[in-house]
């Protein structure tokens, strides 16, 4: 309260402040259409006998694993790295010094193959090999030595 009794100076725009993320939040995170679809049953949760859910069984869904981000990281910076659009940091990547070897590695044999075979065998080759390699780095689970070893 002020000293005449009444509201600080700029409080309303405080609670304004405050309640615009969740009211984002709210309209973002709500179906763009609000009526269900026209043959799903007007109870949520439940359906007619015999007939699928338009919505899947509530799961969390599961986080990626090191090896499967280490393949995702690896295979897009691959592809910068072989288009020219990288200078070649692993720091400012966000890899770890093993991912930056696998990448060194993978855009090696991505360049032989784009060479032979075009671009688009050398896409799935550093699909293929990131995979691989994350997937044999991280088999013991997340390498000793340092965040970025």
């Amino acid at each position: 309260m002020g000293r005449r009794g009444g509201p600080l100076p700029g409080a309303r725009f405080l609670v304004v402040g405050l309640a615009l993320p969740a009211l984002l939040c709210a309209t973002a995170c709500a179906r763009p259409d609000s009526r269900p679809p026209p043959d799903s049953p007007s109870t949520p949760g439940s359906s007619p006998p015999g007939a699928a859910s338009s919505f899947p069984a509530s799961s969390p869904a599961q986080p990626a694993s090191d090896a499967e981000l280490c393949a995702r990281l690896v295979s897009s910076w691959s592809r910068a790295v072989l288009d020219g659009d990288t200078y070649g940091d692993y720091q400012s990547m966000g890899l770890s010094h093993g991912q930056y070897e696998i990448l060194r590695d993978v855009v090696a044999a991505a360049r032989a193959v784009r060479e032979r075979q075009g671009a688009r065998a050398a896409g799935q080759l550093i699909d293929r090999r990131a995979r691989h390699a994350c997937t044999e780095r991280y088999r013991h689970g997340t390498p000793s030595g340092g965040p970025w070893a």
